[in-house]
């Protein structure tokens, strides 16, 4: 891998006709998002565009300068996930190239109703899955008051996709071989793409994988329940990524691509990690639920990166998801169950 600085941009070469651009993103714990550059013979398409933010747009057009191409000569966009840190440039970049964007059916139809959905329907949706976490009225007036005044909900502009990826097929790249893995968990329909070519270093390994969110090298992407206001099907996102993540341990790639971090070697050790790392907190939860808990307070007994009287307002929201992921994956098992008649429900452990 080589690096190379266009102005304040430090772009990575990563040999075969690959490329990654740090998008920031704006006051965000990440720092960036980790933009990649294909080049295929119709034009360069790119895997993923950063968050929706004028400065993460300079960041990206001057990164593809650097790369030695531009915003207008790319042919296509490729979604790994429709998080807004590598969804939000994609309409943008759609509008000055004329490039098509590909997306997993399950998370355009995320996109799609976040879309049309009026803002209210969303803060009550909210507002309504966090009292029945048990979250106290100081964490749900500030929901309350952002229905009232906010005229957009977060999402609201994001590119429809033009095309879908279909899981375990190749992507339509002249000249290249990039296979669609499909792994839900980190959001319904997150994908890894498989650059099913040999590695421009010789690497031991099959090929590359851009991972998006799914594998990182020094962090568990975060694990919520699937949130889909019209939709009530009872689903396990920790039962998928943990099942996704024994997926990509199998393809043994020579070299993985993420989207935050950096790029690392080793996929097969770090998924029996990261295995490990959820079986130890899935153990840590059942000791906690020898005491009924509501989501909400079983939230707040875990252990964080930081004590929770610390943890935003916003990551608390995040953090019970998780919470309610955990709990719901345990249900799965038989390792957990609501108790009968509470309300807020409190579970416990079986």
């Amino acid at each position: 891998m080589t690096a190379r600085t266009t102005g304040a941009v430090h772009v990575a070469d990563h040999g075969g006709g690959v490329w990654s651009i740090p998008v920031p993103i704006p006051d965000n714990p990440l720092g960036h998002t980790l933009v990649h550059l294909l080049d295929t013979d119709r034009g360069p398409v790119l895997i993923d565009t950063g968050w929706d933010d004028p400065a993460s747009w300079d960041t990206l057009t001057a990164g593809l300068t650097a790369c030695g191409t531009s915003v207008t000569e790319l042919h296509g966009v490729l979604i790994t996930h429709h998080h807004p840190d590598h969804h939000g440039l994609s309409a943008r970049v759609r509008e000055a190239s004329g490039a098509w964007i590909a997306m997993h059916p399950a998370d355009a139809t995320v996109v799609r109703r976040t879309r049309e959905a009026e803002p209210a329907h969303w803060f009550d949706y909210l507002t309504e899955r966090l009292a029945a976490a048990g979250a106290p009225e100081e964490q749900l007036a500030p929901l309350r008051t952002a229905r009232d005044h906010t005229g957009t909900f977060p999402g609201a502009r994001a590119a429809l996709p033009d095309r879908e990826i279909t899981p375990g097929a190749l992507l339509d790249l002249s000249g290249r071989r990039l296979r669609a893995v499909w792994t839900p968990g980190h959001t319904p329909g997150h994908v890894c793409l498989h650059l099913e070519e040999r590695h421009p270093a010789a690497a031991t390994g099959h090929g590359r994988l851009f991972s998006g969110d799914h594998l990182l090298p020094g962090i568990s992407p975060h694990i919520g329940l699937y949130g889909d206001l019209d939709d009530s099907t009872v689903t396990d996102p920790l039962g998928d990524y943990l099942s996704s993540l024994e997926r990509v341990a199998a393809l043994d790639p020579a070299e993985v691509l993420p989207a935050h971090q950096y790029a690392f070697t080793g996929a097969p050790a770090r998924v029996r990690a990261l295995l490990h790392h959820h079986e130890q907190r899935l153990t840590g939860l059942l000791a906690l639920l020898t005491t009924p808990l509501t989501p909400w307070q079983l939230a707040r007994a875990m252990e964080w990166n930081r004590p929770w009287a610390e943890i935003p307002y916003a990551s608390r929201n995040i953090a019970v998801s998780e919470a309610e992921a955990h709990l719901r994956h345990l249900v799965t098992r038989g390792r957990a169950e609501p108790v009968p008649g509470t309300d807020p429900v409190t579970y416990r452990a079986v």
